[in-house]
């Protein structure tokens, strides 16, 4: 038993939910918010958000093994990926894909039962279902796509965020929503240039990928993201009630920095953001900080 959920665990790719965090974003930054207080007020807009994040879990998973299906063949001939169980012959495709149907079942079936009684919800419903939409689109073709296939993935992290303020109805900053696209797009640039350097086999699309080019977006990016979180945190309405709060961009901009030099030190680590970023103790002093300095910001408006 303990084998069969193990196997299904790396089918799922379980371990990569965490990026689906994203979705508690509008949530996290209406706690403070004067403005939204009763909003967030109680355990419901929590378990609202919450049960959205785990809705985009099963939509992913169901993708990852779409995806699985679909590469079946090139999968086996790959040094790496023929371990995955789909590719090994532990998980049948027909299995596979009857799974995938389950998932995006309960994936959907949350929020559409929100909008059903709750019409003014609706576009948390629809935020899901044109990331399902996107999914597709990258599954046919778009992770085919240089650079093309990072923005889709940064895009879907945007998404995200819509969908954890949507289904709350609460407000989300585009300042917020620009910093979330581009830090994911960094994220998504680092990734690939370790994938590059490390294992280019991995991916085809690894291939038409300029090295130059790379490493100007990435720091392109990585700037934007911090730049970007700093003009949100001094022109935004927490900024304005918490005064101190652009204290915290010192340590997004520490985090961007240490992400930055293990990718362009060719850390295979970097391949994996979801676990590096429970893994580094850098980035985790840079993570503790900020929680301090933001919780310190909250304290001194109050």
């Amino acid at each position: 038993m303990i084998d069969f959920l193990k196997l299904w665990s790396r089918a799922l790719r379980i371990d990569q939910w965490t990026k689906n965090g994203v979705v508690m974003l509008a949530w996290f930054f209406s706690v403070a918010d004067s403005s939204q207080r009763d909003i967030v007020r109680g355990w419901e807009s929590f378990l609202m958000a919450f049960a959205m994040a785990a809705s985009f879990s099963f939509v992913s998973s169901a993708f990852y093994l779409l995806n699985d299906v679909a590469d079946y063949e090139s999968d086996r001939l790959h040094p790496v990926k023929r371990h995955r169980p789909i590719a090994a012959g532990l998980i049948h495709r027909f299995t596979a894909v009857r799974v995938s149907l389950v998932c995006f079942a309960l994936g959907s079936f949350y929020p559409a039962m929100v909008v059903m009684f709750s019409p003014r919800r609706t576009p948390a419903y629809a935020t899901i279902i044109a990331y399902v939409v996107m999914q597709c689109l990258y599954t046919a073709f778009l992770k085919r796509v240089p650079y093309l296939d990072v923005a889709t993935l940064a895009a879907g992290f945007v998404l995200r965020a819509i969908a954890g303020a949507a289904i709350i109805t609460a407000y989300i900053s585009p300042w917020l929503l620009v910093c979330t696209f581009t830090l994911s797009l960094f994220l998504a640039l680092c990734k690939r240039k370790c994938e590059m350097e490390n294992s280019p086999e991995t991916r085809e699309v690894l291939k038409h990928y300029h090295p130059v080019l790379l490493r100007l977006l990435i720091v392109a990016a990585g700037a934007g993201a911090g730049g970007e979180y700093l003009v949100y945190t001094l022109n935004s309405q927490m900024g304005a009630r918490f005064t101190w709060l652009w204290a915290t961009s010192v340590f997004v901009f520490m985090g961007i920095a240490r992400y930055a030099h293990l990718a362009f030190r060719g850390d295979a680590a970097a391949e994996r953001p979801e676990k590096l970023l429970l893994s580094d103790r850098w980035l985790w002093a840079a993570i503790a900080g900020y929680a301090i300095a933001a919780v310190l910001s909250v304290a001194a408006g109050m």
